[in-house]
């Protein structure tokens, strides 16, 4: 079981008069899909259209689903990667912002070219095939805007291809 404490959101938002408003504070809980010791997803926030509203009622940050966007919409999100962990290799048709909250995390990309991202450093991802792994003795906390995007279209040679979401086993860590 993960170590690091669980997120807590804060929302800000107006009130009918123009006020501005706390409208929620609240501790939030991971979904663990693949059990307590595996990887953790924290749903902060979502919007269903982009630009998005800041008048729509509060969706709701209680998510037992893997963090992805709908059409034209946004996710904020943490991702908990336990110790001595690799990903499956995956490609979603999205637009990511990651920061590295805490610990550090290697991504990994085709042909096993990788990097290593430490505490406070960012990745952006642009519909690229990767994974994630944890090569140390701790947990790494990962936060995430999502950006539903246009899917990659290739040109040159494979011109028209379209580069679909997928999941690929993942392979050991080296």
């Amino acid at each position: 079981m993960s170590n690091l404490p669980p997120p807590r959101l804060v929302i800000a938002s107006n009130t009918s008069t123009g006020t501005s408003t706390i409208s929620s504070s609240t501790t939030l809980t991971p979904f663990h899909p693949f059990g307590p010791n595996a990887t953790g997803f924290t749903t902060l926030f979502s919007t269903t259209s982009f630009p998005a509203s800041n008048t729509a009622p509060l969706p709701s940050s209680t998510t037992t689903s893997i963090p992805r966007p709908g059409d034209n919409g946004t996710v904020f999100c943490t991702s908990d990667i336990p110790p001595n962990t690799t990903s499956a290799f995956h490609r979603t048709r999205t637009l990511d912002y990651m920061v590295v909250l805490k610990g550090e995390i290697v991504l990994r990309v085709d042909g096993d070219e990788e990097v290593v991202v430490g505490e406070g450093e960012m990745c952006v991802q642009r519909g690229n095939i990767h994974s994630w792994t944890n090569k140390t003795d701790r947990w790494c906390r990962m936060l995430f805007i999502m950006l539903d995007a246009e899917p990659v279209i290739l040109e040159g040679s494979n011109g028209g291809k379209v580069l679909e979401d997928v999941f690929i086993p993942h392979k050991p860590a080296q």
